[in-house]
C-alpha cells in the first residue's frame, strides 16, 4: 500500500457492556506496543507518531503517519484473544489522508495471534479486512472483507469512501448472528 496518511485507531470492543479488548492513544511507550513491517526491506516505509497538520488536541489526536510516498508500510499491536459469541464487535478507528491520495489503502486487518508481526504483507491472511481503499478516480471504497474457511469474503455492494484531507472515522458492527 502507498500512501501518505494518519491512521488513528481507536478502538475495538463489543457493544453490550463496552468492554474494550484494545485501545490505542499513541502516547509514550507506543514502539514497544507496534511492530513495525520490514517484510518489503528498501521498499518499507517507516511510521511516525505525530497529530497531523490539522488537530484539535496536539497530544489525544495521534496516530500512525505514514512518512515516504511510495512506499509500503504494515504494522501491527497484540490483544488478548476474546469472542464476540453472543454479542457485538465494533471496530472502529480514524483516517486523514492529508495529501492528496492517488493510490493506496488506509484500513486495518484483525490477524490470528500467531502471525509473525515483522513479516507483515498484503498476503498475510486475516480475519476481517475493513477500512478505505483509493486508487485514482474509479477506485474510492471501504473494504469490508471476511475470511472465512480460506476464502476471502467481500462485500458485494460498494460502500464509497471519501478521498479528501479530513479525518473519517470508519466503524463496523459485526453483530454476534454474523449479519453486519
Amino acid at each position: 500500500m502507498m500512501f501518505k496518511s494518519l491512521l488513528c485507531l481507536s478502538a475495538l470492543a463489543t457493544t453490550t457492556f463496552a468492554e474494550v479488548y484494545f485501545k490505542e492513544t499513541f502516547d509514550g511507550d507506543w514502539e514497544d506496543r507496534w511492530i513495525q513491517s520490514t517484510k518489503k526491506g528498501d521498499e518499507q516505509g517507516d511510521f511516525q507518531v505525530t497529530a497531523g497538520k490539522w488537530y484539535r488536541d496536539a497530544e489525544a489526536d495521534k496516530g500512525l503517519q505514514t512518512t515516504q510516498d511510495a512506499k509500503f508500510y504494515g504494522a501491527s499491536a497484540k490483544f488478548p484473544t476474546f469472542s464476540n459469541e453472543g454479542k457485538s464487535l465494533v471496530i472502529q478507528y480514524q483516517v486523514k489522508h492529508e495529501q492528496k491520495i492517488d493510490c493506496g489503502g488506509g484500513y486495518l486487518k484483525l490477524l490470528a495471534s500467531g502471525e509473525d508481526q515483522e513479516n507483515l504483507h498484503g498476503e498475510t491472511p486475516y480475519n476481517i479486512m475493513f477500512g478505505p481503499d483509493i486508487c485514482g478516480t474509479s477506485s474510492k471504497r471501504v473494504h469490508v472483507i471476511f475470511a472465512y474457511k480460506g476464502k476471502n469474503l467481500l462485500r458485494k455492494k460498494d460502500i464509497p469512501c471519501k478521498d479528501d484531507d479530513l479525518s473519517h472515522l470508519y466503524t463496523l458492527v459485526v453483530n454476534s448472528d454474523n449479519t453486519y
